[in-house]
């Protein structure tokens, strides 16, 4: 599931890939889900419109949490969405047939999706210092508390969307191979007791269980709050940075 292959080509200038219908898809929810939960927007809500109050609350009180709430009001759309795509981005591989076919694949499976969220993460860091600090004020921070710290820190800069981008591939694809390689050897192992494959039942739905249903949440929270501090430590003074 590394690998991207081309299955729809538009005009020999946009080439549509398994990941990419799997983006389509979430970007349709999502649309469909956000007009729903407006279009009747009441001060007593229902309950669909709690539910996604319930939701917008929890992540303001998340981000809050971190960034605090001035400036988590600040970037609530970009950390609000980046944590929608992520947590639908790996939820879409548990939707039947997902990976089994090229016209379908979970688009945080993809190594070009990831970094690519890795870089729009790493120009949104950059923007939001320059507009806490101006551009001498951000192009300071490389120099401080000495000069001779510029090479490590233009380092440290450009490392993070890398590493953003590889922690959340590596967990994501990692996990469905190990559950893979797994159902094999369990499959082999039971072959000397039984002609069924009952180790596979045993030991493989639970470990299945958890890269289903916790690791895509886990891996969200990962990738949204190693943001978080990327952007505390980038907007907050020199003062309170060496603090």
């Amino acid at each position: 599931m590394g690998e991207s292959r081309v299955v729809i080509p538009i005009f020999g200038i946009l080439d549509v890939t398994g990941e990419v219908i799997g983006m389509w898809v979430i970007l349709a929810a999502v649309t469909v889900i956000s007009l729903l939960a407006t279009r009747h927007m009441r001060e007593r809500p229902g309950k669909f419109q709690n539910v996604i109050e319930t939701g917008v609350e929890y992540l303001d009180n998340y981000f809050a949490g971190i960034l605090g709430k001035k400036e988590s009001r600040k970037h609530f759309l970009f950390l609000g969405s980046l944590f929608i795509f992520i947590i639908f981005g790996n939820y879409t591989g548990l939707i039947p047939g997902a990976g089994l076919t090229d016209y379908w694949k979970a688009p945080t499976s993809s190594l070009s999706v990831t970094l690519g969220l890795g870089i729009i993460t790493f120009f949104y860091l950059q923007g939001s210092s320059i507009h806490a600090h101006g551009f001498l004020g951000y192009l300071k921070r490389f120099i401080s508390p000495i000069a001779i710290m510029l090479p490590l820190l233009l380092l440290d800069e450009f490392i993070k969307p890398a590493s953003l981008a590889l922690r959340l591939f590596g967990n994501i694809f990692g996990g469905m191979i190990v559950v893979e390689l797994w159902m094999y050897l369990m499959e082999w192992l039971s072959a000397f007791v039984s002609s069924v494959p009952f180790m596979r039942a045993v030991f493989v739905l639970p470990l299945n269980a958890f890269f289903d249903i916790f690791e895509p949440v886990i891996q969200t929270y990962i990738f949204v709050t190693l943001t978080m501090v990327f952007l505390s430590k980038g907007i907050m003074t020199g003062a309170e940075n060496h603090a």
